[in-house]
């Protein structure tokens, strides 16, 4: 399938929303536009690309940030960080999500980063398949724990 990758824009904020809400479908699509528009007012840190296809449908994107903070299993800073890669499910396996890093990969390199990072759930094997097919390597597996703390008592 051919593809054309391009910055995500303004005009683009309905569709990417909608296709944010499939990969994080714990979020409206109101919500998700909301976040790109805040997202996009900080150009220095985040990026967004988008796969068209010839009819110009919009079938993938990726998004990626610069973290300046630690980042798992990297060794440099910044670090070009893949928050999210989607391709549409009939579309998927024609190389859209490979474009779609390597725009990322570019944009990292142009950004000073020696390193680009991505991360997923444990129980998400899809993914984890999808990163090795990217040439992504696994560094390390986390598991995070909390602890509530009960409120201060109200001092006499």
């Amino acid at each position: 399938m051919i593809v054309r990758i391009t910055l995500g824009s303004d005009a683009d904020l309905s569709e990417w929303s909608a296709l944010r809400t499939q990969l994080w479908p714990d979020s409206s699509e109101v919500e998700h536009h909301e976040d790109l528009v805040q997202l996009r007012a900080n150009a220095q840190s985040f990026i967004g690309f988008l796969a068209r296809d010839q009819r110009s449908r919009l079938v993938g994107f990726a998004e990626a940030a610069l973290r300046v903070d630690y980042v798992n299993g990297c060794e440099s800073s910044p670090v070009a960080f893949l928050e999210g890669l989607y391709v549409v499910e009939e579309c998927r396996r024609q190389g859209i999500g490979r474009a779609l890093v390597d725009a990322v990969e570019a944009w990292a390199r142009s950004m000073g980063c020696a390193e680009l990072a991505s991360d997923a759930m444990l129980d998400n094997t899809v993914a984890q398949a999808m990163h090795a097919a990217l040439d992504f390597e696994e560094t390390e597996r986390v598991v995070y724990f909390r602890r509530v703390l009960p409120p201060m008592p109200p001092l006499s």
